[in-house]
């Protein structure tokens, strides 16, 4: 494989080349780790990747995602990593949280604040901890890197990640915050995380991704490609918050792969306001009887942004229960898909399902395309799914207006109303009130 200019890149750059470039830069790392378990982990997921390339229109799950904008840049690995203060990312901060900062995709100790974690509650740098056998254990093992390629390119070139282990009850939060700098343009970031849960153990989780501006040396262009593992044991208790806030101009594709055992509640929101062209999976498995997953989604996007959002729900075990509700709001030429599936397999009598996808178009240009999907192999179960697409509701529209409001002030309450249903579901109140305004000034605001 030849190297590709970035000038050239950006004129001739194929789906194909674009890959191509991406599996340049191991090449150049592959000798900075040798042998061990993690090391034949990555010589196989490289081959898978190498088999794979990117997923393209005639795969299924990606039909109605455009990935076109992605192939015209030469991504490569970050060479140099920024250095910052705490000044820099003070306004991402969460107040009393136990605080792991990754820059660039590499951990920066400087920055991060551990004093709160207490006992049974082990987070650190996971480059750190990969002699341990908790680690050898479970990481890669559920994250599927032989059948999707994003995930075996994150198996394959992650330098660094987090590494949670909650053996008792983590008191204070955990903010796991990963800083994209834009130092380099046309840079791929590789992001990882591995939680595992110890029976009956409880924790709050944020994962938050953000960009920095560097003072305009470069037009922000990066790749995000996050992976994230956890593993509940019996009766453990995590909420998840994810909350995806990269640069306009960036890309962000995301994977999390989560397996509950019994009498386990996973409680999940995630909200993605960022990046020109974005993509999550989440992956529940219902492994243990008894099992509750909540899950939560809201994007928000406007202009040429594409923002997917796929989860897929598998009950494998006797009265589990599920409820998802998933909103989006598109405004300009953004769009928006939604690809929800739950699946109830042999065995898992009384499971009990609901989902739910919501969906507002603030513009005649905006698309919206959800696909609530339901598979039942098993009597005895209660599910039900539906979806709306629709505009602001011209009712409540006029109601305001009659009120003395002007059209814009209403259409923007109504909108924020909307979204707030999903942001109020996030335990942490600084956070959800720093998305709370981030919503109203895309908004333009309400006052």
């Amino acid at each position: 494989m030849t190297p590709i200019s970035m000038t050239q890149a950006s004129v001739t750059m194929s789906k194909e080349q674009c890959f191509e470039q991406l599996l340049l830069g191991k090449a150049v790392k592959s000798a900075e780790h040798s042998g061990g378990w993690l090391e034949l982990m990555r010589a196989d997921a490289l081959e898978h990747a190498q088999a794979m390339n990117f997923p393209s229109s005639a795969h299924d799950d990606w039909r109605f995602t455009d990935l076109s904008p992605l192939y015209l840049h030469g991504f490569h690995p970050i060479s140099t990593f920024a250095r910052l203060t705490l000044p820099d990312i003070e306004k991402f901060l969460i107040p009393g949280a136990i605080r792991l900062v990754f820059v660039d995709g590499c951990y920066a100790a400087e920055l991060s604040d551990l004093k709160q974690s207490g006992n049974g509650v082990t987070v650190a740098s996971l480059a750190e901890r990969i002699g341990d056998n908790q680690v050898a254990a479970h990481f890669g093992r559920y994250a599927p890197y032989k059948q999707d390629s994003f995930v075996a390119l994150n198996t394959n070139f992650f330098e660094d990640g987090a590494w949670i282990h909650v053996a008792g009850e983590a008191t204070a939060p955990i903010h796991l915050l990963q800083v994209a700098t834009k130092r380099e343009s046309a840079s791929a970031i590789y992001q990882r995380c591995m939680v595992v849960m110890e029976s009956s153990s409880r924790a709050s989780l944020v994962e938050d991704y953000v960009g920095l501006d560097s003072g305009g040396q470069n037009d922000g262009i990066y790749f995000s490609n996050a992976v994230t593992e956890v593993v509940l044991k019996d009766q453990a208790q995590l909420q998840h918050v994810r909350v995806q806030r990269e640069e306009k101009n960036s890309f962000h594709i995301g994977y999390c792969s989560v397996e509950a055992g019994r009498n386990s509640v996973y409680t999940s929101t995630s909200v993605a306001l960022g990046a020109r062209v974005s993509r999550h999976t989440l992956h529940v498995t219902q492994q243990g009887e008894g099992a509750e997953m909540h899950l939560d989604g809201l994007a928000l996007i406007a202009g040429r942004q594409i923002a997917d959002t796929h989860t897929v729900i598998n009950h494998g075990a006797p009265r589990g229960k599920s409820v998802q509700l998933h909103k989006c709001i598109a405004d300009g030429s953004a769009h928006g898909v939604f690809s929800g599936k739950i699946v109830v397999h042999v065995g898992a009598s009384g499971t009990d399902s609901m989902q739910s996808s919501r969906n507002l178009l603030l513009s005649g240009k905006a698309r919206i395309d959800t696909q609530p999907q339901l598979e039942i192999f098993n009597d005895d179960v209660s599910c039900k799914h539906g979806a709306t697409v629709g505009q602001i509701d011209s009712d409540a529209l006029f109601f305001l207006r009659s009120r003395g409001f002007s059209e814009d002030r209403a259409r923007n309450l109504l909108t924020h109303a909307f979204a707030a249903e999903v942001i109020a579901k996030i335990p942490l109140p600084s956070l959800a009130g720093k998305l709370d305004s981030a919503i109203l000034e895309r908004m333009g605001g309400v006052s």
